[in-house]
């Protein structure tokens, strides 16, 4: 089964390319692999939630936060060349979790973007992967997703 029509099972669209904050572009390509910048949980233009995770947004929220940046990764991905059947394997996920101090459950909200992966791209979305619990970050955001990616030609 191709990822395209995981995606329509699943009734997932992708979304629209998130416009960089900064100086920097959503992904680039180098060989066989696309780099992706860390997306942050942006649906239609609006954050789904802000804060930190752990206090003002709970678990469950934030794992709803790292599926979305992980959408936005692919799509990010996709920009670059131009079909979603043409991502090869997810080799690399990391995740960035705005914490509460006396939060510690990041690699649980991470699952949101690794267990997306796997739903859109079966065996090819198991990745190696890091979860970080950070102070703050981009606009207030609970949640970031960077994506390292093998394509196919």
């Amino acid at each position: 089964m191709t990822a395209s029509s995981r995606l329509a099972e699943l009734g997932i669209e992708l979304p629209e390319v998130v416009p960089p904050v900064a100086s920097y572009v959503p992904a680039v390509q180098s060989g066989s692999y696309v780099y992706t910048a860390g997306q942050l949980p942006m649906v239609n233009g609006e954050m789904l939630a802000v804060g930190k995770v752990g206090s003002s947004v709970n678990e469950e929220q934030a794992r709803e936060c790292a599926r979305a940046c992980a959408l936005n990764a692919v799509a990010a991905v996709v920009s670059v060349i131009g079909d979603v059947d043409r991502i090869r394997r997810i080799v690399k996920v990391v995740g960035f979790v705005a914490s509460d101090p006396t939060f510690a459950g990041q690699p649980a909200v991470v699952n949101g973007a690794s267990d997306i992966l796997g739903e859109i791209f079966g065996d090819a979305g198991i990745h190696a992967r890091s979860a970080v619990g950070v102070a703050v970050l981009p606009k207030d955001a609970p949640v970031e997703v960077e994506m390292i990616v093998e394509v196919a030609p």
